[in-house]
C-alpha cells in the first residue's frame, strides 16, 4: 500500500490544522503518516512514496523548526527519494511567499515532483500579539488542506506519480 508522509511544523496551532486537516482526508486514500518536525527523519523519508510538508513562515523564512527537518534529513536521503511527488502548505502572517520559495528549493535539491500548487493560508497576524496567539484556520482554508491531503493520497494509492 502506498504511504503518505506529512511532515509539520507549528508553534501557534496553524500549521498543526492544517497538516491535520490534510492527514485526516489522506487517510481514507492511502496509508498516511503524520509527524512532527522534531519527530520525523531520514528513515521516514525512505519508507514513504509521497509528502506534504507544512510550515509556518517566520520572519519572511521558513520556520527554524522546519528547517532543522531539512537540514538534518537533507544528506542522508539524498539521491534515494527523487522522483518521489510532493505537496506543500505554509501558514503564514502575511504573505508566505518566501518560505513556499525555500521548501521548493529544498525539494527541488532532493529532485521530488510538486504535483500540486503550493498553498499559502494567511492568518493576517501583523501584532506581536497576534502573530504569538493560537491560531485558528477557518473551515474553508481547511478544506483545501483536506484536498490537497486526499488528492495526494489518491494519487499514490492509483500509482499516478
Amino acid at each position: 500500500m502506498a504511504q503518505l508522509l506529512i511532515v509539520y511544523f507549528s508553534r501557534t496551532g496553524g500549521s498543526r490544522q492544517m497538516a491535520e486537516a490534510a492527514a485526516g482526508a489522506a487517510r481514507e486514500e492511502a496509508d498516511t503518516r503524520l509527524l512532527t518536525a522534531e519527530e520525523a527523519g531520514p528513515d521516514d523519508l525512505l519508507q514513504a512514496d509521497g509528502y506534504i510538508f507544512c510550515a509556518p513562515e517566520n520572519l519572511a523564512a521558513i520556520a527554524g523548526g522546519m528547517k532543522e527537518f531539512f537540514d538534518r534529513c537533507y544528506y542522508p536521503v539524498l539521491g534515494r527519494i527523487e522522483g518521489r511527488p510532493y505537496a506543500q502548505m505554509i501558514c503564514a502572517g502575511s504573505d508566505g511567499e518566501n518560505a513556499m520559495r525555500q521548501t521548493a528549493r529544498i525539494a527541488q535539491g532532493w529532485r521530488l515532483k510538486p504535483v500540486q500548487e503550493p498553498l499559502i493560508v494567511c492568518t493576517h497576524a501583523q501584532s506581536p500579539e497576534r502573530i504569538l496567539a493560537e491560531k485558528s484556520i477557518p473551515d474553508d482554508e481547511l478544506e483545501k488542506c483536506r484536498e490537497i491531503g486526499q488528492a495526494l493520497a489518491a494519487g499514490l494509492s492509483m500509482g499516478m506519480f
